[in-house]
């Protein structure tokens, strides 16, 4: 798994349906290509004047207003919805380090050279798994 796969908020944007689909796929938060998702264009995560300010590649105890209400209902949502935690990725991230976490993801969500889609349960044949696997 790419280290640039991992969003600002914890999200492994290998994960997600948007970027693992073949036609109009999100290249993921961090990539220099155009995003045709005004979502996550938007994303007060993503976007936040906190992580610039601090220079924080992740949401961390490092900034005062972490975990902020945003994060929370980013958390909550994906608790309840998809079985992961945004907060327990970051958290992995800041004890382990983000190789550590990278690792754990692969053994998490790849089976076969597929991909676990966290938004849909089901595991893709991805085109794109050679990416999602390069460091």
């Amino acid at each position: 798994m790419r280290i640039k796969l991992i969003a600002p908020c914890g999200m492994n944007c290998g994960l997600c349906m948007a970027y693992l689909r073949d036609k109009k796929n999100c290249p993921g938060c961090r990539s220099t290509e155009i995003n045709p998702f005004k979502s996550c264009n938007n994303c007060t995560i993503k976007n936040c004047e906190h992580l610039e300010k601090k220079n924080l590649k992740y949401c961390s105890s490092e900034c005062e207003k972490y975990p902020c209400p945003r994060l929370k209902n980013l958390d909550k949502r994906y608790r309840a919805k998809y079985s992961m935690s945004m907060i327990d990725n970051l958290d992995t991230i800041v004890n382990t380090g983000i190789f550590n976490f990278i690792a754990l993801e692969k053994q998490r969500w790849i089976r076969e050279n597929m991909v676990y889609c966290v938004h849909n349960k089901q595991y893709y044949d991805s085109k794109k798994i050679e990416d999602i696997l390069k460091k």
